[in-house]
């Protein structure tokens, strides 16, 4: 599946030491899960935690779904040992929690062989150094922690988040620049559907990939709000006809809805209808 296709709508945190949590996932229809040892795990479960993710990644089931686990920081008493254990889960990503420059990746990098990395952007040196961090040879995606980032700067919460818009601007950037995956933050009422939906649209206008998501009640809306609409598909199906049939016949100029489509509208279009074949296909 092309990389840029694969769907990353609904990224679900899910803690490493709870076996039915992490049986439950299995079967959510989430494009991937955090399996998390850090923020959701206590500091007397730290240990056993590593372990019940150990063992419940050997036994599979999760399909299609892509398998990230969030290790503690590697200046914590248990990150190395995190690290060390998640490099041979069989994992498809480790999230290293609180980047905030590329010499915290290649320390990671130094201890998990060749498993792809994914950096936490969550404090305001991160914000500032995103560049450098998406342009690293390991790192395959970048999560927005928003809640963590809120903290450090003291904003005050407002709706449309406008204290966090630099942050996201920047992390978002250096992601596209570099061609990486990027997920927007949680959504911390996971009752309020109304307000997941408005946040999940802005993050989607912004050009996320997807969301992090602290509860299996916010996957269905999240999943909606990230893939295409179907008057998006219908849109690029007509804007590809009607190109390809311009050039057919010699013509330079493709309209379609009384808007001009030139070959960057065709580059999207296509990229809309590789996304929706991806989800059709991992929905089974």
């Amino acid at each position: 599946m092309d990389s840029r296709a694969r769907p990353y709508r609904s990224v679900l945190y899910i803690p490493g030491s709870k076996p039915r949590a992490l049986e439950k996932a299995r079967g959510l229809p989430v494009d991937a899960i955090i399996f998390d040892l850090e923020d959701a795990v206590s500091v007397e479960e730290k240990e056993n935690a590593r372990a019940t993710l150990a063992e419940a990644l050997a036994q599979g089931g999760y399909g299609a779904r892509v398998k990230i686990v969030r290790i503690n920081g590697l200046d914590t008493a248990w990150g190395r040992a995190d690290a060390e254990a998640a490099a041979n889960m069989g994992c498809d990503a480790i999230l290293l929690p609180k980047v905030s420059s590329p010499a915290d990746l290649d320390a990671l990098a130094a201890i998990t062989k060749d498993v792809p990395l994914w950096a936490m952007m969550e404090t305001p040196r991160g914000m500032l150094n995103a560049a450098e961090i998406a342009a690293h040879p390991r790192l395959q995606g970048m999560v927005m922690g928003t809640n963590d980032l809120a903290k450090e700067m003291q904003t005050r919460f407002r709706a449309d988040r406008l204290p966090l818009m630099s942050g996201l601007g920047l992390c978002l950037l250096a992601a596209k620049a570099e061609a990486k995956i990027i997920v927007d933050g949680v959504y911390n009422a996971f009752k309020d559907d109304a307000g997941l939906a408005a946040e999940c649209e802005q993050g989607r206008d912004m050009g996320f990939d997807g969301k992090t998501l602290i509860h299996p009640a916010q996957v269905e809306v999240t999943n909606q709000a990230f893939a295409p609409s179907e008057a998006e598909v219908d849109l690029a199906q007509r804007q590809i006809a009607a190109f390809e049939a311009a050039e057919a016949s010699g013509q330079g100029v493709a309209v379609v809805d009384g808007k001009i489509v030139e070959n960057l509208h065709v580059v999207t279009a296509r990229e809309i209808l590789a996304k929706a074949d991806a989800i059709a296909a991992i929905s089974g």
